[in-house]
Protein backbone atom coordinates (compact mmCIF):
# COMPACT_ATOMS: atom_id res chain seq x y z
CA UNK A 1 0.00 0.00 0.00
CA UNK A 2 1.18 3.45 -0.64
CA UNK A 3 1.83 5.65 2.23
CA UNK A 4 0.21 8.97 1.86
CA UNK A 5 -1.80 11.31 3.84
CA UNK A 6 -5.61 11.24 2.69
CA UNK A 7 -8.71 12.41 4.23
CA UNK A 8 -9.86 8.73 5.11
CA UNK A 9 -6.17 8.57 6.81
CA UNK A 10 -6.18 11.61 8.81
CA UNK A 11 -9.73 10.56 10.37
CA UNK A 12 -8.56 7.39 11.32
CA UNK A 13 -5.01 9.06 13.00
CA UNK A 14 -7.53 12.16 15.09
CA UNK A 15 -9.43 9.26 16.48
CA UNK A 16 -6.69 7.62 18.56
CA UNK A 17 -5.50 11.01 20.23
CA UNK A 18 -9.18 11.99 21.32
CA UNK A 19 -9.57 8.59 22.88
CA UNK A 20 -6.07 8.73 24.71
CA UNK A 21 -7.25 12.44 25.71
CA UNK A 22 -10.08 10.65 27.47
CA UNK A 23 -7.28 7.77 28.45
CA UNK A 24 -5.15 10.35 30.44
CA UNK A 25 -8.49 12.06 32.26
CA UNK A 26 -9.63 8.89 33.54
CA UNK A 27 -6.25 7.89 34.12
CA UNK A 28 -5.68 10.16 36.15
CA UNK A 29 -9.58 9.92 37.89
CA UNK A 30 -8.70 5.98 38.80
CA UNK A 31 -5.14 6.68 40.25
CA UNK A 32 -6.63 6.85 43.89
CA UNK A 33 -8.67 3.68 43.16
CA UNK A 34 -5.96 1.53 41.86
CA UNK A 35 -2.26 1.36 41.52
CA UNK A 36 -1.04 2.02 38.15
CA UNK A 37 0.40 -1.44 36.53
CA UNK A 38 -2.58 -2.78 38.41
CA UNK A 39 -4.75 -0.55 36.28
CA UNK A 40 -2.95 -1.71 33.41
CA UNK A 41 -3.57 -5.22 33.67
CA UNK A 42 -6.75 -4.91 34.33
CA UNK A 43 -7.90 -2.71 31.52
CA UNK A 44 -5.67 -5.38 29.09
CA UNK A 45 -7.56 -8.00 30.66
CA UNK A 46 -11.27 -6.54 29.33
CA UNK A 47 -9.71 -5.75 26.27
CA UNK A 48 -8.57 -9.53 26.14
CA UNK A 49 -11.85 -10.62 26.76
CA UNK A 50 -13.60 -8.40 24.02
CA UNK A 51 -11.60 -9.70 21.68
CA UNK A 52 -11.44 -13.34 22.30
CA UNK A 53 -15.01 -14.46 20.65
CA UNK A 54 -13.99 -12.90 17.52
CA UNK A 55 -10.45 -13.74 16.88
CA UNK A 56 -9.67 -16.44 19.47
CA UNK A 57 -8.59 -18.43 16.78
CA UNK A 58 -5.22 -16.81 16.62
CA UNK A 59 -4.32 -18.17 19.69
CA UNK A 60 -5.14 -21.88 18.66
CA UNK A 61 -2.22 -24.31 19.33
CA UNK A 62 -2.15 -25.16 15.27
CA UNK A 63 -2.19 -21.16 14.21
CA UNK A 64 0.52 -20.04 12.15
CA UNK A 65 0.94 -16.63 14.56
CA UNK A 66 2.87 -19.25 16.93
CA UNK A 67 5.77 -18.96 14.14
CA UNK A 68 6.33 -15.18 14.99
CA UNK A 69 5.90 -15.25 18.67
CA UNK A 70 9.23 -13.28 19.03
CA UNK A 71 7.95 -10.15 17.31
CA UNK A 72 4.31 -9.98 18.67
CA UNK A 73 6.43 -10.59 22.01
CA UNK A 74 7.79 -7.01 21.56
CA UNK A 75 5.22 -5.49 19.96
CA UNK A 76 3.38 -6.69 23.24
CA UNK A 77 6.09 -5.31 25.32
CA UNK A 78 6.05 -1.64 23.90
CA UNK A 79 2.75 -1.39 23.72
CA UNK A 80 0.57 -2.85 25.71
CA UNK A 81 2.84 -4.34 28.58
CA UNK A 82 5.11 -0.35 28.37
CA UNK A 83 3.74 2.76 27.01
CA UNK A 84 0.06 2.06 29.05
CA UNK A 85 2.13 1.24 31.91
CA UNK A 86 4.06 4.07 31.85
CA UNK A 87 1.47 6.57 30.97
CA UNK A 88 -0.56 5.18 34.14
CA UNK A 89 2.72 5.66 35.81
CA UNK A 90 3.02 9.13 34.91
CA UNK A 91 -0.23 10.16 36.07
CA UNK A 92 0.66 9.67 39.19
CA UNK A 93 2.57 12.36 39.75
CA UNK A 94 1.71 14.73 36.84
CA UNK A 95 -1.46 16.13 35.33
CA UNK A 96 -3.24 14.72 32.12
CA UNK A 97 -2.29 17.88 30.11
CA UNK A 98 1.01 18.05 31.39
CA UNK A 99 1.89 14.14 30.55
CA UNK A 100 0.36 14.47 27.15
CA UNK A 101 1.87 17.86 26.61
CA UNK A 102 5.49 16.30 27.05
CA UNK A 103 4.31 13.18 25.20
CA UNK A 104 4.39 15.63 22.34
CA UNK A 105 8.08 14.95 21.72
CA UNK A 106 6.65 11.82 19.93
CA UNK A 107 7.54 13.32 16.44
CA UNK A 108 11.14 13.78 17.84
CA UNK A 109 11.04 9.90 18.66
CA UNK A 110 9.65 8.73 15.70
CA UNK A 111 12.23 10.59 13.48
CA UNK A 112 15.04 9.59 15.78
CA UNK A 113 14.36 6.23 15.83
CA UNK A 114 12.78 6.26 12.21
CA UNK A 115 16.72 7.01 11.30
CA UNK A 116 18.67 4.73 13.67
CA UNK A 117 16.69 2.16 13.67
CA UNK A 118 14.82 1.45 10.23
CA UNK A 119 17.45 3.15 7.76
CA UNK A 120 14.44 6.19 7.38
CA UNK A 121 15.75 10.08 5.76
CA UNK A 122 15.45 13.05 7.92
CA UNK A 123 15.10 16.24 6.14
CA UNK A 124 16.44 19.48 7.48
CA UNK A 125 13.11 20.91 7.84
CA UNK A 126 12.01 17.51 9.56
CA UNK A 127 14.91 18.92 11.79
CA UNK A 128 14.03 22.18 12.36
CA UNK A 129 10.28 20.57 13.20
CA UNK A 130 11.95 18.38 15.63
CA UNK A 131 13.70 21.25 17.71
CA UNK A 132 10.68 23.20 17.77
CA UNK A 133 8.63 20.47 19.39
CA UNK A 134 11.75 19.83 21.53
CA UNK A 135 11.57 23.09 22.63
CA UNK A 136 7.94 22.88 23.38
CA UNK A 137 8.48 20.01 25.63
CA UNK A 138 11.16 21.97 27.51
CA UNK A 139 8.91 24.61 27.92
CA UNK A 140 6.34 22.18 29.53
CA UNK A 141 9.32 20.32 31.54
CA UNK A 142 10.40 23.98 33.28
CA UNK A 143 6.82 24.82 34.24
CA UNK A 144 7.86 27.93 32.10
CA UNK A 145 10.63 28.94 33.89
CA UNK A 146 13.56 28.82 32.07
CA UNK A 147 15.79 28.67 35.35
CA UNK A 148 14.58 25.53 36.10
CA UNK A 149 16.45 23.92 33.25
CA UNK A 150 19.40 24.76 34.79
CA UNK A 151 18.49 22.57 38.20
CA UNK A 152 17.17 19.92 35.76
CA UNK A 153 14.52 18.63 38.32
CA UNK A 154 12.10 16.94 36.88
CA UNK A 155 8.58 15.23 38.00
CA UNK A 156 8.19 11.50 37.60
CA UNK A 157 5.83 11.71 35.45
CA UNK A 158 7.46 13.41 32.92
CA UNK A 159 10.11 10.80 32.74
CA UNK A 160 8.05 8.12 32.88
CA UNK A 161 6.04 9.66 29.51
CA UNK A 162 9.26 10.30 27.65
CA UNK A 163 9.92 6.67 28.22
CA UNK A 164 6.39 5.97 26.85
CA UNK A 165 6.47 7.86 24.07
CA UNK A 166 10.24 6.61 22.83
CA UNK A 167 8.42 2.78 23.47
CA UNK A 168 5.47 3.84 21.11
CA UNK A 169 7.64 5.08 18.42
CA UNK A 170 9.29 2.12 17.98
CA UNK A 171 6.13 0.26 18.20
CA UNK A 172 4.65 2.35 15.06
CA UNK A 173 7.55 2.00 12.74
CA UNK A 174 7.62 -2.23 13.77
CA UNK A 175 3.47 -1.57 12.12
CA UNK A 176 5.22 0.04 9.84
CA UNK A 177 7.91 -2.12 8.19
CA UNK A 178 7.95 -5.61 6.27
CA UNK A 179 7.01 -8.52 8.90
CA UNK A 180 6.98 -12.01 9.13
CA UNK A 181 3.66 -12.91 10.76
CA UNK A 182 1.20 -14.55 7.67
CA UNK A 183 -1.03 -12.14 5.69
CA UNK A 184 -3.97 -13.68 7.19
CA UNK A 185 -3.13 -12.26 10.25
CA UNK A 186 -1.73 -9.41 9.51
CA UNK A 187 -5.08 -8.57 7.09
CA UNK A 188 -7.24 -9.49 10.01
CA UNK A 189 -7.06 -6.28 12.96
CA UNK A 190 -8.81 -8.15 15.49
CA UNK A 191 -6.53 -11.07 14.94
CA UNK A 192 -3.33 -9.02 14.69
CA UNK A 193 -4.17 -6.41 18.37
CA UNK A 194 -5.55 -9.96 19.97
CA UNK A 195 -1.62 -11.82 19.37
CA UNK A 196 -0.52 -8.67 20.70
CA UNK A 197 -2.44 -8.36 23.92
CA UNK A 198 -2.01 -11.92 24.82
CA UNK A 199 2.05 -11.29 24.59
CA UNK A 200 0.89 -7.74 25.95
CA UNK A 201 -0.93 -9.66 29.00
CA UNK A 202 2.23 -11.83 30.28
CA UNK A 203 4.42 -8.22 30.82
CA UNK A 204 1.85 -6.80 32.29
CA UNK A 205 1.17 -9.56 34.60
CA UNK A 206 4.85 -9.31 35.58
CA UNK A 207 4.76 -5.20 35.80
CA UNK A 208 1.45 -5.76 38.49
CA UNK A 209 3.18 -8.56 40.16
CA UNK A 210 6.13 -6.76 41.06
CA UNK A 211 4.23 -3.85 42.13
CA UNK A 212 1.82 -6.07 44.70
CA UNK A 213 5.54 -7.54 45.62
CA UNK A 214 7.02 -4.27 46.19
CA UNK A 215 3.71 -3.03 48.48
CA UNK A 216 2.67 -0.35 46.01
CA UNK A 217 -0.55 -2.11 44.96
CA UNK A 218 -3.76 -1.24 46.18
CA UNK A 219 -7.33 -1.51 44.34
CA UNK A 220 -10.61 -0.29 45.09
CA UNK A 221 -13.55 -1.49 43.90
CA UNK A 222 -16.85 0.08 43.07
CA UNK A 223 -19.17 1.04 40.35
CA UNK A 224 -16.32 4.33 39.44
CA UNK A 225 -13.68 1.74 38.58
CA UNK A 226 -15.76 -0.34 36.84
CA UNK A 227 -16.95 2.38 34.40
CA UNK A 228 -13.23 3.86 34.15
CA UNK A 229 -12.28 0.18 33.02
CA UNK A 230 -15.22 -0.33 30.61
CA UNK A 231 -14.16 2.94 28.97
CA UNK A 232 -10.57 2.78 28.80
CA UNK A 233 -10.98 -0.93 27.49
CA UNK A 234 -12.95 -0.34 24.47
CA UNK A 235 -12.35 3.03 23.43
CA UNK A 236 -8.49 3.83 23.97
CA UNK A 237 -7.42 -0.02 24.27
CA UNK A 238 -9.78 -1.42 21.22
CA UNK A 239 -10.96 1.09 18.92
CA UNK A 240 -7.77 3.67 19.33
CA UNK A 241 -5.24 0.90 18.63
CA UNK A 242 -7.36 -0.97 15.57
CA UNK A 243 -7.64 3.26 14.31
CA UNK A 244 -3.98 3.85 14.52
CA UNK A 245 -2.64 0.63 12.99
CA UNK A 246 -4.47 1.34 10.40
CA UNK A 247 -3.78 5.08 10.10
CA UNK A 248 -0.06 4.01 10.04
CA UNK A 249 -0.53 1.60 7.20
CA UNK A 250 -1.98 4.09 5.05
CA UNK A 251 0.25 7.14 5.82
CA UNK A 252 3.20 6.14 7.27
CA UNK A 253 5.02 6.22 11.23
CA UNK A 254 6.30 9.72 10.70
CA UNK A 255 3.19 11.28 9.81
CA UNK A 256 1.31 9.61 12.28
CA UNK A 257 3.47 10.76 14.50
CA UNK A 258 2.35 14.33 14.10
CA UNK A 259 -1.38 13.52 14.73
CA UNK A 260 -0.40 12.41 18.13
CA UNK A 261 -0.20 16.15 19.11
CA UNK A 262 -3.44 16.58 18.71
CA UNK A 263 -4.11 14.75 21.93
CA UNK A 264 -2.81 17.63 24.33
CA UNK A 265 -5.42 19.88 22.82
CA UNK A 266 -8.53 17.44 23.48
CA UNK A 267 -7.26 16.69 26.71
CA UNK A 268 -6.90 20.59 27.71
CA UNK A 269 -10.61 20.57 26.67
CA UNK A 270 -11.61 17.44 28.47
CA UNK A 271 -9.56 18.24 31.52
CA UNK A 272 -11.40 21.86 31.88
CA UNK A 273 -14.88 19.65 31.76
CA UNK A 274 -14.13 17.13 34.07
CA UNK A 275 -11.07 18.30 36.20
CA UNK A 276 -11.05 21.78 36.30
CA UNK A 277 -7.86 21.82 35.32
CA UNK A 278 -7.44 25.09 33.28
CA UNK A 279 -4.16 25.33 31.10
CA UNK A 280 -1.59 27.75 31.93
CA UNK A 281 0.48 30.06 29.95
CA UNK A 282 3.47 27.77 29.29
CA UNK A 283 0.73 25.13 28.29
CA UNK A 284 -0.46 27.72 25.32
CA UNK A 285 2.94 28.65 24.40
CA UNK A 286 4.51 25.00 24.69
CA UNK A 287 1.62 23.62 22.58
CA UNK A 288 1.94 26.63 20.23
CA UNK A 289 5.89 25.66 19.46
CA UNK A 290 4.64 22.05 19.06
CA UNK A 291 2.41 22.73 16.72
CA UNK A 292 4.55 25.12 14.56
CA UNK A 293 7.11 21.77 14.89
CA UNK A 294 4.12 19.98 12.89
CA UNK A 295 3.77 22.35 10.60
CA UNK A 296 7.18 23.04 9.58
CA UNK A 297 8.04 19.15 9.16
CA UNK A 298 4.93 18.28 7.13
CA UNK A 299 5.26 21.21 4.61
CA UNK A 300 7.07 19.80 1.02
Amino acid sequence: MTQRLTPTAALLLTLPPLLWAGNAVVGRLASELVSPMTLNLLRWTLAFALLLPVAGAVLKRNSLMWASWRRFSMLGLLSVGGYNALLYLALNTSTPLNVTLVGSSMPVWMLLIGRFFFGAQISPRQWLGAALSVTGVLVVLCRGQIELLLQVRLVPGDVYILMASAAWAYYSWMLSRPTTEPASIRADWSAFLLAQVAFGLVWSSLFASGEWVLGRGHIQWGWPLVAALAFIAVGPAVLAYRAWGAGVGRAGPAAAGFFSNLTPLFTALLSTAFLGEAPRLFHVLAFGLIVSGIVVSSRR
